[in-house]
């Protein structure tokens, strides 16, 4: 898809083109229905559509559905793109602290899924996007919906900023080589991003950030969506709560835990229960808090899970019934699985080399029960604790 392209699929009759290919997508087969449509309109157009209609299906994935239906995507940009959920969690938080009204600046905008939200918070918001094609997407999208935003085709680096209250960036973070994990190989670089953070500014990191890298004065937060880490972001200046380096943010409950939370932990044998933290309680260093919520401690001073002797329900954890403790011994653990009747096994591993697959494989299960083996290191052998979710 071109920017020409574009403005034909959002005229009256490109539109009315998508919206039938879209409400056809999935019901019928697709290369049917591009037969169909082509007898209508031309080729070109058509194939723009299917393409279009193949992206909304799976962006209910990351946006609300009666949004996903509305909007336009590119293949990158759709990659890229912020999940509504942690977007709406953001822009509360900037709209909290700004307020109603306040003008911010959405750099590196894609096709607007920061940009969305943060209109819908009420601030007055300016998206900046380098790409053309990208940019009257953004621009497209947020006329969809509705919403007051501008979207300006710019480098992001050479915008004015003087006249923004506060600043969000969303640097590249893909290559023609897939994602990029190196904070120096961002687009806009690195040192560009630190310039940001110098001012009041969010943002948006790969979540495997380390944490030597992240700046003074600033805080990370790491926000997971059902159970699942979703990305990382760095707030600066009047975003970053005092005292605060490292902050782990669960969605949709809005669950959040700081290392102002964290008095640390020492490690002791497991207990009657394990606790397996949440990836961005893990992402964000904060094992060791969720160890004092739930009056445990390590199983390892360098493995994320925690053990407790009573369980103390956590939003930041999940908790197992720990019913055996078992060496790593293949033949001692296919006797145990025959003898208790597992039929549904479950193998979490970690701080061990092991393969979960083939360890499932070789101990046979067969039968009716169910459990879950963790296989990990208790005081530096490998030990595979038997398990039930509480």
């Amino acid at each position: 898809m071109d920017v020409e392209t574009l403005r034909t699929l959002s005229s009256p009759a490109g539109s009315a083109l998508l919206a039938e290919a879209s409400a056809a997508y999935g019901r019928e087969d697709e290369f049917a229905l591009g037969t169909r449509l082509r007898r209508r309109h031309p080729p070109a157009l058509v194939a723009t559509a299917l393409t279009q209609a193949r992206l909304r299906a799976r962006a209910v994935d990351k946006f609300d559905a009666a949004d996903a239906a509305r909007l336009l995507f590119t293949v990158d940009g759709y990659e890229q793109a912020t999940r509504a959920a942690v977007a709406r969690h953001r822009a509360a938080r900037i709209a909290a602290t700004l307020g109603a009204g306040a003008r911010v600046a959405d750099l590196c905008c894609g096709i607007g899924g920061d940009l969305i939200e943060l209109a819908r918070a009420g601030l007055d918001v300016t998206a900046v996007e380098a790409d053309p094609l990208t940019a009257h997407v953004a621009g497209a999208n947020v006329a969809a919906l509705g919403l007051a935003a501008s979207v300006v085709e710019a480098d992001a680096a050479a915008v004015d900023r003087s006249d923004f209250a506060a600043v969000v960036c969303d640097p590249a973070r893909r290559t023609g080589r897939g994602r990029v994990f190196d904070p120096d190989a961002y687009r806009p670089p690195w040192p560009f991003v630190l310039e940001l953070l110098a001012s009041t500014a969010c943002v948006k990191v790969a979540p495997g950030i380390p944490h030597s890298r992240l700046p003074d004065g600033v805080e990370a937060e790491w926000v997971s969506e059902r159970g699942e880490v979703k990305e990382a972001a760095l707030w600066s200046g009047r975003f970053a709560a005092a005292g605060v380096r490292r902050r782990a943010t669960l969605l949709p409950s809005g669950a959040t835990l700081t290392d102002a939370d964290d008095p640390g932990s020492g490690v002791r044998d497991p207990g009657r229960y394990l606790y397996e933290p949440d990836g961005a309680v893990i992402r964000a260093g904060l094992v060791t808090a969720v160890a004092d919520a739930v009056g445990g401690a390590l199983v390892d001073p360098t493995i994320a899970y925690v053990a407790a002797d009573r369980h103390v329900p956590t939003p930041f954890a999940r908790a197992y019934r720990i019913t055996d403790r078992l060496p790593y011994d293949v033949k001692a653990l296919r006797r145990h699985v025959r003898e208790h009747g597992i039929g549904t096994l479950t193998v979490k591993k970690r701080g061990v080399d092991v393969l979960p697959e083939r360890l499932r494989a070789a101990v046979r299960p067969r039968g009716d029960a169910a459990a879950t083996f963790v296989v990990t290191r208790v005081s530096g052998r490998a030990t595979v604790l038997v398990a039930q979710p509480v």
